[in-house]
């Protein structure tokens, strides 16, 4: 007799011990993606390196991730190449650039005596104390960390190839190499920068927030072939993010969601050090993530592009990427529109938008409204605007 075949669709998600992947873990926790019909299974992975082979090789369906470990699968720059889309934001910011204790100190009396950014301070204290070569930790190679701790460097004018030494360390094992000098500071999301701050082994120089406001940060990429064979589960997939960030972006929720992601199985790190990058925790306005508000959830391909060129920048890509033309083949902001329309949320109208040139909160026009943006500066006062 032949067996019924099992019409719910099967999605692997990989994801790593971060707060950022919170709207995956409470989709997951509150049967929002059981609602839409899919059979989610989480899997915490050690790396970013796990995740981008586990994507390549069809082990892992989608995945919280780093946009430019998005583009890096695709383009097969970590083997064979293998199609991935965005249709998802998941978090703006909540990342930290960490130092030891001692050099913090000096950067910011530096910084005050001068009344330089912290960048030139840096660089100041770098070439009095004969420090050029430190070593300075990043998450992976393709990361938006090591974009995001390049541009700063960049911005004080340090060379980051010439001037210190990035090192590739795993978020959860950033703390420990810093207390065991290893590293002298490191670039990671939250909650590591927090911690480090708990155990007298770091302290912060820089958020999400001194380098680029309101900075994409994680993204929830999907293999496409899973996306082409699956379109109905994928958009289900999409509402269950929604709904989950809408949560995860309420203060008054903010309890529960860190002892949900403070348990063993998903962060297995103390409540509170989680609760300090959530919107209503301690720093939320300072350098912790945001999941829902400011459009978060929208895949820009303004921004994809911005990420590409800095790629290009720092020799991560070849020169001949056609930057325009990878952003709009991977990021998928007509996806997320058809989702947002199903939950009757507005979505913006436009794929592109200028970046860097508001200051304070504004809105853009949205498919069943207005909607409010945040700040979105550079720490050098750049701006920039895709003209093609």
């Amino acid at each position: 007799m032949t067996q019924p075949v099992n019409k719910t669709p099967k999605l692997r998600i990989g994801l790593l011990r971060l707060t950022d992947s919170a709207p995956v873990i409470v989709a997951q926790e509150f049967g929002y993606f059981a609602d839409e019909g899919i059979d989610a299974e989480l899997s915490i992975e050690p790396s970013w390196a796990n995740i981008a082979d586990k994507l390549t090789y069809g082990f892992l369906d989608a995945a919280v991730i780093v946009p430019p470990l998005a583009f890096a699968v695709t383009l097969g720059l970590r083997g064979h190449a293998e199609p991935l889309i965005v249709p998802h934001v998941l978090s703006l910011g909540g990342n930290t650039i960490t130092l030891q204790p001692s050099l913090t100190a000096k950067v910011r009396a530096v910084a005050a005596q001068d009344n330089i950014i912290m960048p030139q301070a840096f660089a100041s204290v770098l070439r009095a104390e004969k420090l050029e070569g430190l070593s300075l930790g990043i998450v992976h190679t393709y990361s938006t960390h090591n974009l995001m701790l390049r541009y700063w460097l960049a911005a004080g004018g340090i060379d980051p190839d010439r001037d210190v030494h990035l090192s590739v360390v795993p978020p959860a094992l950033a703390v420990e190499a810093l207390r065991s000098a290893k590293i002298s500071g490191f670039c990671a999301g939250a909650p590591w920068g927090n911690i480090a701050e708990r155990a007298g082994v770091g302290a912060s120089i820089a958020t999400s927030k001194d380098i680029w406001r309101n900075a994409p940060e994680k993204a929830f990429a999907v293999r496409e072939r899973w996306a082409t064979e699956h379109t109905g589960a994928l958009l289900g997939a999409q509402r269950a993010l929604i709904r989950a960030a809408q949560f995860c972006d309420t203060p008054e929720d903010a309890s529960y969601t860190g002892a949900l992601l403070s348990r063993k199985k998903y962060l297995n790190v103390d409540a509170h050090a989680i609760l300090s990058s959530l919107p209503g925790g301690s720093i939320t306005s300072e350098g912790g993530s945001y999941f829902f508000r400011h459009a978060t959830n929208f895949p820009w391909r303004s921004q994809a592009i911005w990420l590409l060129n800095q790629m290009k920048r720092w020799t991560l890509i070849g020169a001949d990427v056609d930057t325009v033309a990878l952003a709009a083949q991977v990021y998928r902001p007509d996806l997320y529109r058809a989702a947002a329309e199903t939950l009757g949320l507005s979505a913006p109208l436009a794929d592109i938008k200028s970046e860097g040139t508001h200051r304070d909160d504004w809105q853009l026009d949205g498919t069943s409204g207005p909607i409010t943006m945040g700040a979105d500066t550079f720490c050098d006062g750049a701006t920039f605007d895709v003209k093609s």
